[in-house]
């Protein structure tokens, strides 16, 4: 089982590049040496819409792109696909993806058993789940292709205008649905929510994009820091 290091960083939900750069900046800032972490975690949604076998729709994030490829070949990240970024592992070959079906994941934090994911598989629903499948299939999305500009585009302006942050109410009620999957490990750690809260042993990272903070690894725990 893979480890959590000390000091390893945890980036969710920045929705790059239409809700604001900090994280293109923070990839910067790693790069040149001004935060130091031995590990990256991506918890999903990092970019507001990337997927593969499409390169159009690179070209709305392609300074990212090219900054996380650089940096893979130095230090050592995990990208758990999110449901705004799928299909990565041609985009990112040096990057250990994960896909939703893939996740969770497990790690060690000291002495503890650590389950990792994006945080959008489990109590969900059939639907979420069926559109999903559909969304990340290879073949519908190279059957995209030849409409891809204008569908994309009018994604990609919709998305941009979208308010992400919000107070999730009842929050309490879904963690309690979603630790019934959980039973056997000590801390949970998700993105997707945009919520930043610890619930007993579940760890609902801020989001980049609304609370401007990270997940840091100290001590054995995960804090919350703006970098």
């Amino acid at each position: 089982m893979l480890s959590i290091k000390q000091n390893a960083i945890f980036i969710a939900d920045a929705h790059y590049p239409h809700h604001g750069d900090a994280f293109f900046v923070l990839l910067e800032h790693i790069e040149r040496g001004r935060i130091k972490t031995p590990q990256l975690f991506l918890l999903g949604d990092n970019f507001d819409l990337l997927f593969g076998y499409n390169h159009y729709i690179q070209t709305f994030s392609h300074k990212a792109i090219t900054l996380l490829q650089r940096l893979s070949h130095s230090l050592e990240i995990h990208y758990f696909e999110g449901n705004h970024d799928f299909c990565l592992k041609d985009i990112f070959t040096n990057i250990k993806v994960y896909t939703r079906e893939q996740q969770p994941i497990l790690f060690t934090l000291k002495e503890k058993k650590v389950a990792l994911a994006h945080g959008d598989k489990y109590a969900t629903g059939f639907g979420y789940n069926l559109y999903c499948s559909a969304l990340r299939n290879k073949t519908s999305l190279k059957l995209l292709k030849p409409l891809q500009k204008p569908i994309i585009d009018h994604v990609v302006k919709r998305l941009a205008q979208k308010d992400i942050c919000h107070t999730f109410k009842g929050f309490e009620k879904r963690v309690e649905c979603i630790l019934k999957y959980y039973e056997d490990v000590d801390l949970v750690i998700e993105g997707h929510f945009h919520q930043s809260r610890i619930i007993g042993k579940y760890i609902s990272l801020p989001s980049l994009a609304c609370q401007g903070q990270v997940g840091v690894a100290k001590e054995g725990t995960i804090v919350f820091q703006h970098l």
